[in-house]
Parts: structure tokens; C-alpha cells; sequence
């Protein structure tokens, strides 16, 4: 880019880390679609060597969303449990976590069946109390590891206060952003030492691909993340990596629609005769909803709906809705409806969830961009049937 002035964020989203190609002039970036790169001598390159160390396209992307997130480096995966694999990376045995309750299942079975039986243990709190966090920490927790909003809860702790906490005590601090985007919430800004994304979501924004990405500022801090990357190689492809920067490239239009749109549905969800409860950011019956107004730009595209009804009418509504597609994932521009107990956290034990708050009866909602009477209207006939 050319001007010294920061950009806004749609200028950055557009241009940021890449330029028009020299050999051609090709505005978008090229997809290099090659294993390995000739060297003139040994070891003398023009900057890559072999493309599970790099690829031009791929550094395209993560330098894109680095600036998104207002980072100096961004190292990308082939999805965004990758990412968080590679966060792990940095523990070893012996080493204390202490991570959100209510995350996603994914996450959560990392942890507790894979870094569990390396000696790492975890420590499930909420998040949303610091006073609970702070007990949880001890001597040897090395890592906290938080979502805000939550999935699927959609509950927002104060990254702030969580980073001073954290950085008191020599600890990293790991906000997943997936839910938020770089568009309504920065947490690098706020104190936090590593950004995590499932690209497959918002930033990607078209259901077509699988990545994540990791962005930080601390230089020693990406080094190590880096030798993980390369080492472990859960690199994304050049494909791959074309189609998240085609994904951010409008990624804050479509963030404005699913916002209206999300907060609209959930307001008149919450005024619905067989709705209990709905779970939004935004909405002042919300319980972090203070926190959400404090350090983010919107609500986000993400709804949680709680119904009156019994296990088996909920997955009626389920099948009952045609707008609403069900399927797993979230963050495209269709719409999107899933039942976590069964789906996206199935591998938490029913006991954790329901502690966590996450009842058998809770409905998950990703608003797409479609028009906003065809998606209430659906919700309005599946719900007739409930």
C-alpha cells in the first residue's frame, strides 16, 4: 500500500499484504500452485524454498490478517484446530491451562484427550468472573485460553482485565476470535498475546474452505510458533489460502449485514411465545452485555436460542426450518442452524455441558446475508410446529 497513513479497516481488508503481481499486473494475488522452488545456489533463494515452509499466496493471507487484527505476524494452518494445536505446542508436560467452559467441543477435546495424556492439565472456568480465573491460576499455568463471544453462548469476558491478570503473572493469553472477526473486536489491542481464527468461518466467508490463523505482535513469540508451523506441517494450500483473502476482501460489508440482520432476528426472537430465553450480545437482557458494548464494534452474526419445548420438538424445529440449512460450521453467507448437544459439542460430557449452561434444548443460529423477512419468516413456521 502505497500511502503512509493507516488505512481503514476496508482499505486494509482489500490491499493489505498483497499488490498487484509484477510479472503481469494481475490485481488479484496468484495462486502459486508449486511443492518447491528452484534455488540458484544451495540455500540461496528468492524467499521460499519448499511450500510446507512457505508459499507466496500463503504469505499473502497472513499477512492480510495480521493487519486486520492490527498484528505484526500472522502464521496460517490448514484449519483453525491446527492453529490451536500449534498454540499447545509451546507446553509441555506438567504445564497448567486454564481455559473457558463453555468453548467450543473441538477445543475442549484437545485438551482433555490429547494434552491430557502428555501431562499438560486443564482447569475449565468461567470466564466471564475474574474472580473465578484468578483462583484457578497456579505456579505452573503457563496458558489461558478463552473465546469471547463464547460458542455457543455467546457469553463476552473482559480481554482486558484477563490480559493484566494474566500478565502480572508471566502468563500467555490466547483469544479465539472466530465468533467476532477482526472487524468488531481486536484483542491483540486489548492486551492479549495470541489471536486465533478458524478462517473456515467469517473470514473465508463462503462455506468453500478449511484454514485457521494464528496473529501475534511479540517477535520471540512468533519465532517459536513458527518452527511448530513448519515442523508439525499443518499448512494450509495455496488454494486454500486464495480463497480466505478472496473472503476478506469483504469481509466488513458482509459483517454489517449479518450484525443487523443477527440482531434484528434476535430481537424478535425474544419476544416470541415459545422462546425461553435467546442468547445475544447485544441484547440488554444479555449477562456479559456490558462487556460486549465495551470492546466490540457490533454483536455479531450469531444467535442462541433456547426453546420451549422438549429435546425432540427442538430437533423438529430443526428439521422443519428450509432458509436455515442444518449443518455444522458457521460465518458463510447462508444461513445456518445447529444443535450443539448433538453437533458441534457432542464431545463434552453432558454433565459439563449442562454445567456450563449449554442445555440439550439449545438451537445455535449463524444469520446469513440473505434477506432478513425470508429468514424471520422461516423461523416463524418452523416454530409454529414447536
Amino acid at each position: 500500500m502505497k500511502s503512509q497513513r493507516k488505512a481503514g479497516f476496508g482499505t486494509r481488508a482489500i490491499h493489505a499484504g498483497q499488490s498487484p503481481d509484477p510479472s503481469t499486473g494481475a490485481i488479484m494475488t496468484p495462486v502459486f500452485m508449486t511443492s518447491t522452488y528452484v534455488q540458484s545456489a544451495p540455500n540461496v533463494t528468492k524467499g521460499f524454498d519448499y511450500s510446507r515452509s512457505g508459499n507466496p499466496t500463503r504469505s499473502a493471507m497472513e499477512g492480510n490478517l495480521a493487519a486486520l487484527e492490527g498484528g505484526k505476524h500472522g502464521i496460517g494452518f490448514a484449519s483453525g484446530m491446527a492453529a490451536i494445536h500449534c498454540v499447545l505446542n509451546l507446553l509441555q508436560s506438567g504445564d497448567h491451562v486454564v481455559a473457558g467452559n463453555d468453548l467450543y467441543g473441538g477445543t475442549y477435546r484437545i485438551l482433555a484427550t490429547l494434552y491430557a495424556k502428555f501431562g499438560v492439565e486443564t482447569t475449565f472456568v468461567d470466564m466471564t468472573n475474574l474472580d473465578e480465573l484468578e483462583a484457578a491460576l497456579r505456579p505452573n499455568t503457563r496458558l489461558v485460553m478463552l473465546e469471547t463471544p463464547t460458542n455457543p453462548l455467546l457469553r463476552c469476558s473482559d480481554l482486558a482485565a484477563i490480559a493484566k491478570i494474566c500478565r502480572k503473572q508471566g502468563i500467555l493469553t490466547m483469544a479465539d476470535n472466530t465468533f467476532a472477526t477482526p472487524y468488531l473486536q481486536l484483542p491483540l489491542a486489548l492486551g492479549c498475546d495470541i489471536v486465533v481464527h478458524s478462517t473456515t468461518k467469517y473470514l473465508g466467508g463462503h462455506s468453500d474452505v478449511v484454514g485457521g490463523v494464528l496473529v501475534c505482535n511479540d517477535d520471540e513469540l512468533y519465532t517459536r510458533l513458527k518452527h511448530f508451523q513448519n515442523s508439525c506441517g499443518g499448512t494450509p494450500g495455496p488454494m486454500d489460502s486464495f480463497l480466505v483473502l478472496r473472503g476478506t476482501k469483504t469481509l466488513h460489508v458482509r459483517m454489517e449485514r449479518h450484525c443487523d440482520s443477527a440482531m434484528q432476528i434476535a430481537r424478535w426472537l425474544e419476544g416470541h411465545r415459545k422462546v425461553e430465553r435467546v442468547h445475544y450480545p447485544w441484547l440488554k437482557s444479555h449477562p456479559t452485555h456490558r462487556i460486549a458494548k465495551k470492546q466490540m464494534r457490533a454483536g455479531g452474526g450469531m444467535v442462541s436460542v433456547e426453546l420451549k419445548a422438549s429435546v425432540a420438538k427442538a430437533k423438529r424445529f430443526l428439521a422443519d426450518l428450509q432458509v436455515f440449512s442444518l449443518a455444522e460450521s458457521l460465518g458463510g453467507v447462508e444461513s445456518l442452524v445447529d444443535h450443539p448437544a448433538s453437533m458441534t459439542h457432542a464431545s463434552i460430557p453432558a454433565a459439563a455441558r449442562r454445567k456450563a449452561g449449554l442445555g440439550d434444548g439449545l438451537v445455535r443460529l449463524s444469520v446469513g446475508i440473505e434477506d432478513l423477512d425470508d429468514l424471520v419468516a422461516d423461523l416463524e413456521q418452523a416454530l409454529r410446529r414447536v
